[in-house]
């Protein structure tokens, strides 16, 4: 088990990774990033069940899928730093010609990378696809997804939520960024969604809180209780609670970060609150 010291570290070097990648290309989507930083780090580096190597078939181990794409610099910091693909890689991000792109594709066959989600509303679809496909071929492991909250907003998700349900998929834990902003402004403004807890609840889901989704203690606890939830005849939802730009506080609780690149002087900033922890790349 990886000690908290640890992911703390790796957390804050993964913000680095966001902040350079971001900055670089002048293009990227920072925010939401940094507000799941701590989620993924504790994700990949401790919570799910991984098999060396990758293979698309991920028979044997637990999968992710990342529904909002546009939050791939923590995504593919993270795929680096748990040793999908060389850590170097990153300096391509957004370049052209780069199996890094702004959204994640799969053309380009970058380890890690299970679909192409630019598009938002589909992701969980496609990890529904996988867990019932896990129940097929008898594999025990988990299937986890993240989704952010404005993203919720789109459709696609509750005909998901309503099927997944139906059909008792209880080897899934989808997770939703409850980071309260969206490209627009915040979620509330834009188009109000309630309770996400009443509204699982009543599509027939497990729902459990994580009301720090920054702290990564408390992430471990509660995914742990998540999945202890698993294989009782009901898909397993988790809240998550985040900051938008978490780490850096010019970028913290606004909709502004959404997909806005700091400039060097706010880059130099950025950096000097996340001190370098397991070297840049």
């Amino acid at each position: 088990m990886a000690s908290i010291q640890h992911l703390e570290d790796l957390t804050t070097q993964v913000r680095r990774d966001i902040l350079r990648m971001v900055h670089k290309v002048n293009s990227g989507h920072p925010g939401g990033s940094l507000g799941c930083a701590e989620f993924l780090v504790a994700l990949y580096d401790e919570i799910m069940d991984r098999k060396e190597g990758f293979d698309m078939d991920g028979i044997g181990e637990d999968l992710f899928f990342l529904s909002n794409g546009h939050i791939s610099p923590v995504f593919y910091s993270v795929l680096s730093r748990t040793g999908y693909f060389p850590v170097e890689e990153l300096n391509t991000f957004r370049l052209i010609n780069t199996r890094l792109q702004g959204h994640p594709t799969t053309h380009e066959g970058l380890p890690g990378v299970r679909i192409a989600s630019g598009s938002l509303g589909q992701g969980l679809s496609v990890a529904l696809g996988a867990a019932q496909a896990k129940k097929l071929n008898g594999c025990k492991h988990i299937v986890y997804s993240l989704h952010g909250d404005g993203e919720m907003q789109e459709g696609q998700n509750w005909e998901a939520i309503m099927y997944a349900s139906a059909k008792k998929v209880d080897n899934i834990i989808a997770t939703i960024d409850l980071n309260g902003q969206q490209i627009d402004g915040s979620t509330d403004d834009v188009l109000p969604m309630g309770s996400f807890r009443a509204k699982f609840e009543a599509f027939g889901w497990t729902v459990i809180d994580i009301e720090e989704g920054n702290n990564i203690e408390a992430i471990l606890k509660g995914m742990a209780e998540a999945k202890s939830l698993t294989g009782q005849g009901k898909p397993v939802c988790v809240l998550l609670k985040t900051v938008m730009g978490n780490g850096v506080d010019f970028m913290m609780h606004t909709h502004a970060w959404h997909g806005k690149a700091p400039n060097d002087e706010q880059l130099a900033i950025g950096l000097e609150q996340n001190p370098e922890t397991l070297g840049d790349y």
